[in-house]
């Protein structure tokens, strides 16, 4: 390999760093419509009038839309390939609003100045209902979120909005109670993460305008252009062949922008008033109206005999979809799939789940999608049930964890084929010190320091559903077009892909151009999320580098007069070993112009009926004030086993962001409503992300394994690298102080006050 596990440099590196407009609103003419949203101030409410008489007056205002002009279909905005499993339960504009946020209008003039002034000139007449704010009480209230008849699913989820459900399930495998029952060492607890914001740079944005031939077309920073343009066709009762999406760069994703959040309003201006628009979402309404990490309580029951063995894990996941159900039915089957299965000797295992429901924001996709959140409750009774058991729970999981060739039932049955997670283990425990620093040391003036552990694994695309495919063609003068329908959104697929074709091409990274997504013209892609580019789109380009080859090799031979068995492609020629014959790629490419009959062009696609997980190992070292309870990261190592790293920069800093993300979700971000579901979440004065001074030491290493289905041997990366940090640092706090934090973000409060309880 002469590309792939390089430290190749992005390919769009010096176009971001030298500030090139390559984002939506770089890209939006400066005429364009200005769309806004007026917000509902209630959490549960029907809307009796809107008056925009007044409004509509001011100068410059073009369009005021309000439920009552906007198309009656339900659709859902999530990003899934259809039929999707999340219900069909919104309208562009509903007279039923259901949190503080929720759309009433949309407003479209000239200038924003405009806008701002008729929205404040709008008079909305509400009926005010009790809203249901509290997911606990959810399933089966008397309130109802969706009682309208026009609710559908799609698929078979369990879902039912006449009880309050988005989805509900439950699998097995053995008798969990009876094993449990014999268990000497038997840990039951109930774990809660809230909800978590994305924080991307980039804030949710699209512009629209109609193109010459009368059809729409949406420039937007979204992660499943394909989707998009499906979910759009529902949205405004139009054909697809009348829509056309193109992604522009995206400043960053994390999963938003897998939920079509912004596109609609502009799209909705666009087609009724055949003029450009768009909508620049401000970061309060990204805080407010969005699609944050979906809350959840997790209740854990683990149990484990004398010897150590983890002999039962029973999960039950009540997870908080809120309005709407956005990737609700989804995202929480990851909460077990992802975190039972780490555990191979198990004799059995139960996995039920409700997702319920309520009247705030409504969740969607974000980094880890639901894994995270299992796993966060599963580790954590792992290393209670280790301190119950007086065992180093690395030893513990050393004796449990899965291992290469194992069959994992608890993950659809699929098996382990590439599996570092013990080298992984063993690695880390070496970056950190373990054996001298645990469980934890008295460093004098009130400060200790205590140090936790937690596994992890994720997927590499979705099992049997996603689908990538890729076109790639020889120019004149023999440099290749890349044509790819995944986004990048900044994690660099774009050059991992191209890294690929170089290795399978035998040239060289510049021979390559990479064209973006657009829907008129890009092979179809289910877009970038499931961790699915590296694993599922670099198969398909693999795939479509050796049909290309065998036709570069049998062009060249047919120039040359010589069999196409006795010719050889090296990358730059075609050549007959012979006789010594050759023809140059440049001349090959320069030849098919003329008097050719088939193209030098080649399009394959590609899906797996399994979805290979990455595994990761971190360690957390902690410092906690004993006399104030404030917890401060000191060191955090990470060691990774995604197969083959094809790119090591760039899987270094995926890894790192990760972590710093999943460091902010368990020691500082917290979105927080008052009784009435208002978001005092709103701005990063009141919802705090980490800085660099708030994160400690970062260490990364990888163990790599090689995933026979994987293209160079690769798996996944972009998810799992969110998952460890908050068990390990909640471990880690209870090493230092002997306090177990069971709900998220660990506040010094929190811990101070556990500390008290427990003298």
């Amino acid at each position: 390999m002469k590309k792939v596990n390089q430290a190749i440099p992005k390919i769009d590196a010096k176009a971001l760093v030298t500030g090139k407009p390559v984002y939506t609103d770089d890209l939006a003419p400066k005429d364009c419509l200005i769309v806004k949203v007026l917000r509902s101030p209630h959490a549960h409410a029907l809307i009796r009038n809107i008056d925009s008489s007044r409004a509509r007056k001011v100068p410059g205002i073009v369009a005021i839309y309000t439920y009552e002009d906007c198309p009656k279909e339900r659709f859902t905005m999530a990003g899934q390939t259809y039929p999707e499993p999340s219900p069909y339960d919104r309208l562009i504009l509903d007279q039923r609003v259901r949190f503080i946020g929720d759309a009433v209008a949309i407003v479209a003039g000239e200038t924003a100045e405009a806008v701002d002034r008729a929205m404040k000139m709008i008079k909305v007449e509400y009926e005010v209902l009790k809203p249901l704010l509290d997911f606990r009480k959810a399933k089966d209230n008397a309130i109802l979120v969706h009682p309208e008849e026009s609710w559908r699913s799609l698929c078979n989820v369990g879902a039912d909005n006449k009880r309050n459900l988005c989805a509900s399930g439950k699998e097995e495998n053995g008798d969990v109670d009876q094993v449990l029952s014999e268990c000497r060492y038997v840990v039951d607890q109930t774990y809660h993460t809230k909800a978590n914001q994305q924080t991307m740079m980039e804030t949710f944005r699209t512009y629209c305008y109609m193109g010459v031939y009368g059809r729409l077309n949406v420039v937007s920073s979204t992660q499943v252009t394909f989707h998009a343009r499906r979910i759009l066709s529902h949205a405004l009762g139009i054909p697809k062949s009348k829509i056309r999406v193109i992604k522009p760069r995206i400043g960053g994703g994390f999963g938003a922008k897998q939920t079509i959040v912004s596109e609609v309003y502009p799209a909705f201006v666009t087609w009724k008033t055949g003029r450009p628009s768009k909508i620049i979402y401000t970061r309060e309404e990204s805080q407010i109206a969005s699609s944050p990490r979906h809350e959840m309580e997790v209740h854990v029951r683990a149990g484990a005999d004398e010897t150590g063995r983890i002999r039962a894990i029973d999960v039950y996941t009540l997870s908080n979809t809120g309005a709407f159900g956005e990737h609700g039915p989804t995202t929480v089957g990851l909460s077990g799939h992802k975190s039972i299965p780490l555990y191979g000797k198990t004799d059995a295992f139960r996995f039920q789940y409700d997702v319920v429901y309520t009247n705030v924001m409504s969740a969607g996709a974000y980094r880890g999608y639901g894994a995270t959140q299992g796993i966060f409750a599963v580790e954590s009774a792992v290393n209670e049930l280790a301190e119950q058991m007086k065992m180093d729970p690395v030893r513990l999981r050393e004796l449990n964890m899965v291992k290469e060739g194992q069959i994992m039932p608890a993950y659809y049955g699929e098996m382990a084929k590439s599996c570092a997670l013990d080298r992984c283990m063993q690695r880390a425990k070496e970056m950190i010190g373990w054996d001298e620093k645990y469980p934890a040391k008295d460093m004098g003036n009130d400060k200790v320091h205590g140090i936790g552990v937690a596994m992890a694994m994720q997927g590499s695309g979705i099992s049997g559903v996603d689908t990538a495919s890729v076109a790639m063609k020889v120019n004149d003068d023999g440099f290749y077009s890349l044509m790819i329908g995944a986004s990048d959104m900044g994690t660099g697929c774009d050059t991992i892909l191209a890294q690929m074709a170089a290795d399978c091409m035998d040239c060289e990274m510049e021979d390559i151009i990479v064209s973006g997504v657009d829907t008129d013209t890009s092979p179809y892609d289910t877009g970038s999320y499931a961790s699915s580019t590296t694993y599922v789109t670099g198969m398909a380009v693999v795939k479509t580098c050796e049909k290309l080859k065998e036709k570069i090799l049998l062009k060249g031979a047919e120039y040359l007069g010589c069999r196409t068995e006795d010719a050889e492609f090296d990358g730059k020629r075609v050549w007959c070993p012979k006789d010594g014959k050759e023809i140059s790629l440049k001349d090959i490419g320069n030849r098919v112009m003329c008097a050719n009959e088939e193209a030098l062009m080649a399009s394959e696609a590609h899906y797996s009926p399994t979805s290979p997980p990455p595994f990761m190992v971190g360690m957390a070292e902690v410092e906690v004030d004993v006399e104030t309870g404030k917890v401060t990261p000191i060191d955090y190592v990470a060691v990774v086993d995604c197969g083959t790293v094809v790119n090591p920069s760039l899987a270094r800093v995926q890894t790192e962001g990760g972590i710093v993300q999943g460091i902010g979700m368990a020691l500082y971000e917290d979105i927080v409503y008052n009784e009435q579901g208002r978001n005092f979440s709103n701005s990063f004065m009141q919802y705090k992300i980490p800085t660099r001074q708030d994160t400690g030491e970062i260490r990364v290493e990888f163990e790599s394994s090689y995933e026979p289905t994987g293209p160079f041997g690769a798996k996944s990366i972009g998810e799992i690298v969110i998952n460890t940090p908050s068990p390990a640092l909640v471990a880690a706090v209870a090493n230092a102080t002997g306090v177990h934090i069971r709900e998220l973000p660990i506040t010094a409060e929190k811990v101070y006050m556990g500390m008290k309880h427990t003298k």
